[in-house]
């Protein structure tokens, strides 16, 4: 628990504009990402062809819409952002072995490498100080 507290002073004592708009974008990524699963199912279950066999293969396709669902809306918000990234990994991690298993599709091997990266950065910096945590955080 001491090193987040230190992690949260340390990235409260840097926090900068673009990083917030960069976390608001990932957010904002997402969300999209979730409704665009949520509206178009066969589109993800495409995706999930190379694992389809393996036992809970359909509880992976109903966890991912909504995971990126709401985890989209707490990043772009700041709100509980560490615990909406780290349910974002496993899908991340997944969608880039999926391109190891299956058809390599590069632009989407990128925009998942680049999304993971992204993750990770704010897992270790937190959410910053134009963020909901930031705000509750300030009003006890």
């Amino acid at each position: 628990m001491g090193t987040i507290k230190s992690l949260n002073k340390w990235a409260n004592r840097h926090t900068y504009l673009p990083l917030d708009l960069l976390r608001i974008a990932l957010g904002v990524f997402l969300f999209v990402k979730g409704i665009s699963f949520m509206s178009d199912s066969e589109m993800l279950m495409t995706l999930f062809k190379p694992i389809q066999n393996l036992a809970g293969g359909m509880i992976v396709v109903h966890y991912v819409a909504p995971a990126h669902f709401i985890g989209g809306i707490l990043i772009a918000f700041g709100l509980l952002t560490r615990w909406a990234i780290i349910a974002q990994l496993p899908i991340l991690i997944g969608a880039i072995m999926i391109n190891f298993a299956g058809e390599m599709n590069s632009s989407n091997l990128l925009q998942a490498i680049i999304v993971f990266l992204i993750c990770i950065f704010f897992m270790l910096y937190g959410s910053g100080k134009r963020s909901a945590d930031y705000y509750f955080k300030m009003q006890q």
